[in-house]
């Protein structure tokens, strides 16, 4: 899950939903709060990704269909990929997208973990209590009489 830094390996494991890993992307923490998903979406224009976020689920899809090629030319070989797909990242609590960049044919998708001050660790302090009520301790009346 992204925003929990011991759980990184186990990053999408169970919502990719395109076999063989396409696109590829890169996770990286750029800070304690700060993280960053880059997909190479190469081909891919602003209007073919489609970002949504929902129920701690980051979707992130591309759909480009066979008749946006150069038109006029004929394609002797395929070697870049040029299909949909949709790819999903599973998000610990209070992550949030902050921003989303195409650019180089990279999609950079910026995330932000905000903890709520209530969630937040808070440190306790501890007071030493000085008891002033209490009496020095003494024989009970009747063993002082009979001494």
């Amino acid at each position: 899950m992204i925003g929990y830094d011991r759980l990184s390996n186990a990053l999408e494991s169970a919502y990719r939903t395109e076999p063989g890993g396409y696109p590829p992307y890169n996770v990286e923490a750029s800070g304690e709060n700060d993280y960053r998903i880059t997909m190479a979406v190469a081909g891919f224009a602003e209007q073919d990704l489609t970002i949504e976020a929902k129920e701690n689920i980051l979707t992130v899809s591309g759909n480009r269909t066979e008749d946006e090629d150069q038109q006029g030319t004929r394609l002797l070989y395929r070697g870049i990929a040029n299909r949909s797909f949709e790819r999903k990242f599973q998000l610990a609590d209070y992550v949030r997208v902050v921003d989303a960049q195409l650019a180089n044919g990279l999609l950079h998708v910026e995330l932000r973990r905000e903890i709520p001050e209530a969630m937040k660790p808070r440190k306790i302090e501890i007071r030493a209590v000085q008891d002033q009520t209490r009496e020095p301790l003494t024989a009970p009346t009747e063993l002082r009489a009979a001494a």
